[in-house]
């Protein structure tokens, strides 16, 4: 800034913000925070990390209201008078830096990697619910595709439950494939009446091991008793066709905790050899923007808190840098440093990136180090 002042003092709050959000990678940002404690307070008081969040991701703009309190998140309200203003404010700031910097930027087809449970299987293994992660509804020369048991009367409800890709995940729509069942007489189509989704977190920790659960996931009951339920969607009436049927979800909806339970309300099909009502199912997608690799978001209580993690031996399919599995660039070692520190305060970050990329200052090299960041992993 030198002698000729500062540029933020003579353009004034709005033309600052104007120019601030023309920079649209987050890295950026952090840097400007960290020229002076004016320019980070500027920064933390417009919530331009936010705005920046909101600016690559326009369908987060329903997701407001979370605050960072010693690594965790939790929803709030506002303010209130139990939170001054600046440390509601220091804290978004520090909850939208590092989502902007873990979101993924492109919505990706389908975020379900792994099924849990179905209220009913009529047949298992063959009519699992396994089969819905199949994006066909043939295998070689099997049928491929989940079926509830008979039921005699139409009412009867059945439940679906799938883990997402990413323990925080924005989805924006749900799709979903009737069965028809080609190999019985006049091709009948089991589709339920109507659908209907939940969002949420299971009650306790899933243990997680090189992506796959420790203790299997299917021991898990459909009945919800497990889960907590952070959002419902509407009604969606489904129709009695063969094709995968997109349900848009009325606004786009974070998932804190990668559970979507999928409801089927009542049945259209009756089977003509036992004349029992069915529901069949072929294929199951999520759409969404999941949290990508090396980052996590770990519940650690019943109540939905949870903490925003980095995890240095999940780096791999695809970082936000843009590198494939099994690549490694010059931005990649630095990325890893830099996610690392965030935890440590990101007034300290702010100032070691800047160091780190304009070399304008001394950098503590046991802070370089990967050996002594390991020494202090995230929680």
């Amino acid at each position: 800034m030198g002698s000729g002042g500062d540029f933020v003092e003579w353009l004034g709050e709005d033309m600052s913000i104007k120019v601030f959000l023309h920079l649209e990678d987050p890295s950026h940002l952090a840097r400007v925070s960290a020229v002076s404690t004016a320019w980070r307070n500027f920064v933390i008081a417009n919530g331009l990390f936010k705005q920046l969040c909101l600016k690559l991701l326009p369908e987060m703009r329903s997701i407001v209201d979370f605050v960072e309190v010693k690594n965790m998140i939790d929803p709030v309200r506002g303010g209130g008078s139990n939170c001054l203003k600046l440390d509601y404010l220091t804290r978004n700031h520090r909850v939208f830096s590092q989502l902007t910097r873990g979101l993924s930027p492109v919505l990706q087809n389908d975020c379900i990697s792994e099924a849990i449970s179905a209220s009913s299987t009529d047949n298992f293994p063959v009519e699992s619910i396994w089969n819905t992660l199949e994006p066909h509804d043939r295998v070689e020369q099997g049928a491929s595709y989940w079926s509830s048991k008979g039921q005699s009367h139409t009412t009867a409800p059945e439940t679906l439950v799938y883990k997402l890709s990413a323990n925080l995940c924005l989805v924006t729509e749900i799709h979903i494939q009737p069965f028809q069942a080609y190999f019985q007489y006049d091709f009948p189509i089991y589709s339920s009446k109507s659908v209907r989704f939940k969002l949420g977190h299971a009650k306790f920790p899933l243990q997680i091991e090189n992506g796959a659960t420790v203790n299997s996931l299917s021991n898990y009951n459909s009945t919800g008793s497990e889960f907590v339920w952070t959002y419902t969607s509407p009604e969606y009436p489904m129709i009695q066709e063969n094709c995968l049927q997109k349900f848009k979800l009325p606004e786009p909806v974070l998932c804190v905790g990668g559970i979507l339970q999928v409801e089927l309300l009542g049945r259209v099909q009756r089977q003509e050899m036992d004349g029992l009502y069915y529901i069949c199912i072929s294929h199951v997608q999520a759409v969404g923007r999941p949290l990508m690799r090396p980052f996590d978001v770990e519940i650690v209580d019943p109540a939905g808190k949870c903490a925003l993690k980095y995890c240095p031996q999940r780096e791999g399919s695809m970082l936000t840098n843009g590198l494939a599995k099994g690549k490694k660039g010059g931005t990649s070692r630095l990325h890893a440093f830099t996610v690392r520190l965030m935890e440590r305060g990101i007034r300290g970050w702010e100032n070691m990136i800047l160091n780190r990329l304009l070399r304008i200052g001394p950098v503590d090299e046991n802070d370089l180090d990967d050996e002594h960041l390991d020494e202090h992993p995230l929680p």
